[in-house]
């Protein structure tokens, strides 16, 4: 268990804004920052974080939180995860008890996949830097390809011996389970038709140097291994097989060590192998991944626009597949990213490059030779057409293709005319062909989508009205007022029922001065008023109580002990209001007032319209049982009439018209 000093330094310490950072790039809005969704596939921010508030909403998921509930969402971390991930990022020592056995038996199955990843990442590595084969074979290659002991272990890389199991008996010997060995693919367990009950174990790995692959937060999801001997049969590099933690098709190799340089550069280097990434690293580029030999997928692509718009994918200079490798190129164009291409001279990638120059001279290549994709689409294709008309006319469309699967017109339009001067086809017949393929695909979106329909069918658009539960949203309004202004002294207008000289009930104006919370949990008890929302009511209660105890409220101090789910509730309530600033209405010369102008009134308002919901409801109950009752109803009649007069009186303070 992690001490409560801990947890209390970490949420003091950590700053929301550079944690998110990380993983998704942030831009300034006012006093918050915005960005693309981390949970969902979008083009247009509807991601904020409040650094004032430390919290944040997705408000095209509906997540929210604060700094853990962050971690835990986008990391799937449990609690005790995201403390410790926060703990290392700030330099803070963790101060925690030994887990029991029963404690490590109740981790989950992902975690416990994780645990053994962990586990084996470091036993590679010692394996690497203690045993004299692991010193003699795999850091005997590492060495070769120009690798520092500091960049070795910086990405953590390692040696499997070359044994059937050693690496198994090691996993078992340490307390871990070979279901989770099994699961995770670092051991292929295989029935014993002599031994049933003793199935056979290897280690997948086995003789090969190890690349650990990372998320984004740092935590081992899988292995690639590399064989070093000439064995035919076997693949030369190998991979962890998809498993819980580990999708290939959503991670891209040294994201982790990259990330704050992607967004710092605004600039993401995409390169096909691992001892890619780590050359250019080691040179002193650290804005590179590698999609580690697999085909790029939009996955990957979403992952690299979290942290920038911009991509620059390098291929060797003897890349076979070339063409092929172009599709990935439309992948990018799709998500509404810009996309450069450089290639390296013949016979050179980019790990024998870096490797054999210097910064400098690999920076001024990279800017040199950057081409735009469509001058890099064109030059390549055109050499290929070569004077054969029909071959250059495939060409062109096989261009234009491209051009149509940006989604920003502006661009496209740029785009046709710079096809139109490289391939000397006049920009009518090209914007032609797009706008013929951009009808083409509108009409097959249409068949695939429109559902079978029998001959004569009438089909009714039926529009439906989500009904407003107005009870909900005016206790979370109250909630809302309390969070942000709870502490703040204001003048209130209460109202005093009086009967006037005419024996008529009246409304009263009296001036108050006192604190919100004091306002409005002083109201509620007079009225006996008790909130409906469990949720609501919980987070209610303990407000109440930490605004009378503590003068220096804050909302980050009164998060922190909470639970997910009332974070995520309070995060959703407090940056309601903010999803307005992502439409940036200041430049459509639209000013919203500021709310705090008039709070007093606010809480007022909110507590008068409360009532008269509240006095609605009672007078609904109260003419249902005059229906029920067959007996004398008047006293429930003179009731009914009270209440009428009253709700009249308020909703008139409220210049509401009643019908």
């Amino acid at each position: 268990m992690i001490s409560k000093s801990t947890i209390d330094q970490v949420y003091e310490t950590a700053r929301l804004e550079e944690v998110i950072g990380d993983f998704v790039q942030l831009k300034k809005s006012g006093s918050n920052f915005k960005g693309l969704s981390p949970f969902t596939d979008e083009r247009t921010p509807s991601f904020m974080v409040s650094p004032v508030k430390q919290i944040w909403k997705d408000f095209s998921s509906g997540k929210g939180g604060n700094v853990v509930a962050f971690l835990m969402e986008h990391e799937h971390f449990t609690y005790p995860e995201a403390i410790k991930y926060l703990a290392k990022k700030y330099n803070i020592e963790v101060e925690e008890t030994e887990r029991t056995d029963e404690q490590k038996a109740e981790a989950n199955e992902r975690e416990s996949m994780y645990l053994v990843s962990e586990f084996a990442q470091k036993h590679f590595s010692e394996m690497l830097w203690e045993s004299e084969l692991g010193k003699a074979i795999g850091l005997s290659y590492f060495k070769e390809r120009g690798f520092t002991d500091e960049t070795i272990k910086k990405f953590c890389l390692g040696y499997c011996l070359d044994q059937w199991d050693g690496f198994t008996k090691a996993a078992l010997e340490n307390g871990y389970k070979l279901g989770y060995l099994e699961k995770t693919g670092l051991t292929i367990v295989k029935e014993d038709a002599q031994n049933p009950n003793t199935p056979k174990k290897f280690d997948r790995f086995k003789g090969r140097v190890m690349f650990p692959i990372h998320s984004m937060s740092g935590r081992v999801l899988g292995f690639g291994g590399r064989i070093l001997t000439n064995d035919k049969k076997a693949a030369k590099y190998l991979n962890s097989p998809e498993s819980e933690i580990y999708h290939k098709s959503k991670v891209l190799y040294g994201i982790y060590f990259a990330k704050q340089a992607i967004a710092k550069e605004d600039n993401c280097y995409l390169v096909e192998g691992y001892t890619d990434v780590i050359q250019f690293y080691q040179r002193g580029i650290r804005n590179v991944v590698s999609s580690s030999g697999t085909a790029l997928t939009p996955e990957q692509i979403r992952l690299i626009n979290r942290l920038t718009k911009n991509i620059t994918v390098l291929f060797d200079g003897d890349a076979a597949g070339l063409r092929a490798s172009l599709r990935g190129i439309d992948l990018i164009l799709e998500q509404g990213m810009n996309v450069k291409i450089c290639t390296f001279p013949e016979g050179e990638d980019p790990d024998s490059f870096a490797k054999n120059n210097e910064l400098e001279e690999v920076l001024q290549y990279l800017q040199e030779n950057a081409k735009d994709f469509i001058q890099f689409k064109a030059n390549l294709l055109a050499e290929e057409a070569s004077n054969d008309p029909i071959k250059r006319a495939e060409t062109v469309r096989d261009i234009v293709n491209s051009i149509a699967k940006i989604p920003d017109a502006i661009k496209r339009e740029i785009y046709i005319q710079e096809c139109a001067q490289i391939m000397n086809v006049s920009e009518n017949v090209l914007f032609s062909t797009l706008a013929q393929i951009g009808k083409k695909e509108v009409a097959d979106a249409a068949k695939k989508a429109k559902p079978e329909q029998k001959a004569f069918d009438v089909v009714k658009n039926q529009v439906t009205v989500e009904k407003v539960d107005v009870q909900y949203e005016l206790e979370r309004k109250i909630i809302e007022m309390l969070l942000l202004y709870g502490n703040d002294q204001q003048e209130f207008e209460d109202l005093v029922l009086k009967e006037n000289e005419e024996g008529d009930l009246i409304l009263e104006p009296e001036s108050l001065e006192a604190k919100v919370y004091e306002k409005i949990y002083l109201d509620l008890q007079e009225d006996e008023i008790e909130l409906t929302n469990e949720q609501f009511r919980n987070i209610y209660y303990k407000l109440i109580e930490q605004l009378n105890e503590n003068e220096d409220f804050s909302i980050r101090t009164f998060i922190s002990d909470l639970d997910q789910k009332m974070v995520e509730e309070i995060s959703s309530i407090l940056m309601e209001e903010e999803k307005y600033a992502l439409h940036n209405w200041e430049r459509k010369d639209i000013y919203p007032k500021d709310k705090k102008t008039g709070v007093g009134q606010l809480v007022s308002e909110t507590i008068l319209t409360l009532r008269c919901y509240l006095i609605k409801k009672r007078m609904e109950a109260l003419q249902n049982n005059t229906h029920e009752n067959n007996g004398n109803n008047n006293e429930t009649l003179e009731e009914i009439m009270n209440y009428l007069q009253l709700n009249k009186l308020l909703n008139k303070k409220l210049n509401r018209v009643l019908s």
